[in-house]
């Protein structure tokens, strides 16, 4: 679901508030444009809704650009008042492209309320901000990649000072009031997790609930991740060595995994073999941020994480086409979709970056979002956007529930719990065996229909327990039984 968020650039390239703030204007209700509509992965006929929004919202009557919404009616007809919105990850995912969360994560939740998903200004069908993805990028070093990206950022005309969370968090008030809700509840997955609380503090009487998966602390600053990163490939290592069977099939992990990186910081590896998808004899560069971005991306699901020990020892020993193949996964079965790489610049530029500073780098210090850390100040230098002051974050009342997994790569539980502490009433729940990402799974599709018809009472999520971990990948075949 969020499998997306918070990815070097490398591999986006080859996918591709306080309390007085809250008098200020939404914008007046736009006139919105709705169709009968589908979308991929949903096979239920929805609403797509359109409408204009301003470019700025300190400036209503000047420049519009077009917002798309996405609206799953409720099963039951006149039930329930309090839509869900969703806000999608990233930044610079889209509303519409979490759809299929219909018949997962909402399932039991679409039961008795409307599903609202926005496409935030500048992803999906709301403008996205993007870079074409070619095929000769797979096989470009990291400086050539780099050239490609600024090339795309110089040719673009987008107004980037436009495009930052502040300003989603008031397109969603404009989008409650254009569909005639008095209320809602708002659902936020990683970066989402950032941009309800930021409405939720500029709308405090707008928000009935909320649910954050994948909570992002106020104060997180999305390049500078490492010790979380690391803590979770460190994880499993640690169950590798604990497991008879991961133990003793690769026994120096961890000395091939740094063996590896050393071999990629000295430079790229040409690798000449079989492509994964056509058989067909490539060339591939391997270089370090491709590497440890797939590395950093498969710890996103813990499911994913136990193959890696399998992926490692293989690329050590010579034999790199699971790793490739690993690495073209969201490629090959992302689709249209995927993140608007220069959005997310836009809002990473403005509100992190201007955060990472010597000091908070050395605290961070670490390998797996290093390439990061190192190429996001030049990127930025390059779209020369206007830097976003960080605002000591004002408290918010509303009932909420974070939802955190244990083994989460960006935003494990410790985030949640700064969350946490700008609440006044939230309900934190870890899940053991769990990433980034636990509303799909296990009976957390009950609980959120729970929580949300019930926001102010305790939530019994004891069931979460109940979901086991993953078995290692041992071999060619796959996990174990």
């Amino acid at each position: 679901m969020f499998r997306r968020s918070l990815v070097p650039l490398a591999a986006l390239m080859l996918l591709t508030a306080s309390t007085a703030n809250a008098a200020a204007p939404a914008s007046t209700t736009a006139p919105a444009t709705a169709r009968g509509c589908h979308l991929p992965g949903v096979t239920d006929g929805l609403r797509c809704v359109t409408l204009d929004v301003p470019l700025d919202h300190a400036r209503p009557d000047g420049a519009k650009l077009k917002l798309h919404v996405t609206v799953a009616p409720a099963h039951r007809q006149g039930t329930r008042g309090d839509p869900l919105f969703v806000l999608a990850g990233g930044p610079g995912e889209a509303g519409s492209e979490v759809a299929p969360l219909l018949s997962t994560a909402f399932n039991r939740v679409r039961a008795t309320r409307d599903i609202v998903f926005i496409d935030q200004r500048g992803t999906g069908r709301s403008g996205k901000l993007d870079c074409e993805s070619k095929p000769e990028h797979e096989r470009m070093n990291e400086q050539q990649i780099e050239a490609e990206l600024l090339a795309c950022i110089g040719k673009t005309k987008a107004t980037w000072a436009a495009y930052t969370t502040e300003a989603g968090a008031r397109d969603i008030e404009v989008v409650r009031r254009a569909l005639g809700y008095t209320q809602v509840n708002v659902f936020g997955g990683s970066y989402g997790t950032r941009l309800g609380q930021a409405y939720a503090r500029l709308y405090p009487s707008s928000v009935r609930s909320l649910i954050l998966d994948g909570v992002a602390a106020p104060d997180q600053v999305i390049p500078a991740g490492a010790k979380d990163g690391q803590a979770a490939l460190d994880r499993v290592f640690d169950q590798c060595a604990k497991d008879a069977g991961c133990s003793k099939a690769f026994p120096n992990l961890r000395a091939e995994f740094d063996g590896l990186v050393g071999k990629l910081e000295a430079g790229p590896i040409k690798l000449s073999l079989p492509d994964p998808r056509t058989a067909q004899p490539v060339e591939f560069n391997m270089t370090r941020s491709r590497f440890l971005g797939t590395v950093h991306g498969v710890l996103y699901s813990p499911a994913d994480a136990r193959r890696l020990p399998f992926l490692i020892h293989n690329a050590a020993q010579g034999r790199w086409q699971p790793f490739i193949a690993r690495q073209n996964l969201a490629g090959d079965f992302g689709g249209p979709g995927g993140i608007a790489m220069l959005m997310h610049l836009a809002v990473v530029c403005a509100e992190d970056v201007p955060r990472m500073t010597p000091e908070l780098l050395a605290q961070d210090a670490g390998k797996l979002t290093k390439p990061l850390a190192e190429q996001m100040p030049r990127v930025c230098k390059s779209m020369n956007v206007p830097p976003v002051a960080y605002k000591e974050p004002s408290r918010i009342d509303t009932p909420a529930l974070l939802l955190s997994g244990a083994l989460d790569p960006v935003t494990p539980p410790h985030r949640a719990a700064t969350a946490a502490k700008y609440m006044s009433r939230a309900q934190q729940v870890v899940v053991d065996n769990l990433g980034h990402g636990v509303s799909q799974l296990g009976c957390a599709p009950r609980l959120l229909r729970t929580f949300l018809d019930k926001p102010q009472d305790k939530l019994d999520a004891s069931c979460l327990k109940e979901i086991p971990p993953p078995t290692f990948q041992l071999g060619s075949a796959g996990p174990q039984p």
